[in-house]
C-alpha cells in the first residue's frame, strides 16, 4: 500500500471515530454532563427548604423549657404588632408555658375568638383540631397571684377547677382586679394598648350566651369554622420571642 493510500485510510478512520464520539455525547442526557454539587452546595440547598411544623405541636412533653427571667414576645396580628413583656417571677408556671408555646409556633394563625369590649380579648385555641386534641389535657399547676389584672396585663384563662390552665390567654382591656381573688395570675404586660384596643369585638361573648363562636366547635373544627362564620375576627399571624 503506498503512502497516499495509507494517509487516506488513516484520515477516514479518524473521521469515523470523531463521528461516533459526537453521536455518543448527543445521546447522553444533559444532566449526566453536569458536575455533581459539592457537599457545601447540597447543605445550603437543604437549609433553604422550609422547616415543617414543630413536633411539640402534637406532643406537649417536648415543650417544657424553663423561660428566661425576663423576655419579650411580639404578636404580629391582623391589626398590627403587640409587644408583651414577660416577668417569670410573677407567675413561673404561666411564663414557662407561654414561652414554650411561642417557641413552637403554637400561636401562629390563631384567632382572638372571645373579645368583650370593656373587659378582655381572649386567644389561644389552635386553628388545627389535631393540635387542640394534643394540648387540651396538657394542664399546668396554678401560680400564686402576685400581680393584679389591671389594664394591659396578660393572664392565662382557666376554669373554676384547680390547675386547669392550658393554652388560652387574655389581655385585659381595663382594670379587672376582681379576677385576682379567683386565681387568675398575670405573667406579662402589654407595652402599648393601641393595637389591642382595635381588636374586633363585634361578636361579643361566645355561644350560646352571645353571638360569638362556640369553643367546642372551634376545638373540633378549627379555623375553617371561624373563617366561614366569623369573617371579621382578628388573628395572631405570628408570635415570636424578640428578646
Amino acid at each position: 500500500m503506498n503512502r497516499t493510500i495509507r494517509m487516506s485510510l488513516a484520515a477516514l478512520f479518524a473521521l469515523a471515530a470523531l463521528t461516533a464520539c459526537n453521536k455518543g455525547n448527543a445521546d447522553k442526557p444533559a444532566g449526566d454532563t453536569k458536575a455533581p454539587a459539592s457537599a457545601a452546595q447540597s447543605a445550603a440547598q437543604g437549609a433553604a427548604e422550609p422547616a415543617g411544623p414543630h413536633p411539640a405541636l402534637l406532643d406537649p412533653s417536648k415543650a417544657t423549657e424553663q423561660a428566661p427571667e425576663k423576655f419579650t414576645v411580639k404578636l404580629e396580628t391582623t391589626k398590627g404588632d403587640i409587644l408583651i413583656d414577660v416577668t417569670r417571677a410573677w407567675a413561673p408556671q404561666g411564663a414557662d408555658r407561654f414561652y414554650n408555646l411561642v417557641k413552637i409556633g403554637y400561636y401562629n394563625d390563631v384567632a382572638f375568638f372571645r373579645v368583650i369590649s370593656g373587659f378582655m380579648a381572649q386567644v389561644g385555641i389552635s386553628g388545627d383540631p389535631k393540635v387542640n386534641e394534643a394540648w387540651r389535657p396538657a394542664r399546668i399547676k396554678d401560680d400564686p397571684v402576685t400581680q393584679s389584672n389591671t389594664r394591659g396585663m396578660v393572664t392565662f384563662a382557666k376554669t373554676g377547677m384547680p390547675d386547669s390552665r392550658t393554652t388560652q390567654i387574655f389581655l385585659n382591656f381595663k382594670d379587672n382586679s376582681n379576677l385576682d381573688r379567683m386565681g387568675f395570675a398575670p405573667f406579662g404586660k402589654v407595652q402599648s394598648m393601641d393595637v389591642v384596643d382595635q381588636i374586633y369585638s363585634g361578636y361579643g361573648e361566645g355561644a350560646p350566651r352571645g353571638q360569638g363562636p362556640s369553643q367546642g366547635r372551634l376545638q373540633g373544627e378549627g379555623n375553617s369554622y371561624l373563617k366561614a362564620e366569623f369573617p371579621d375576627m382578628d388573628y395572631i399571624k405570628k408570635a415570636s420571642i424578640v428578646q
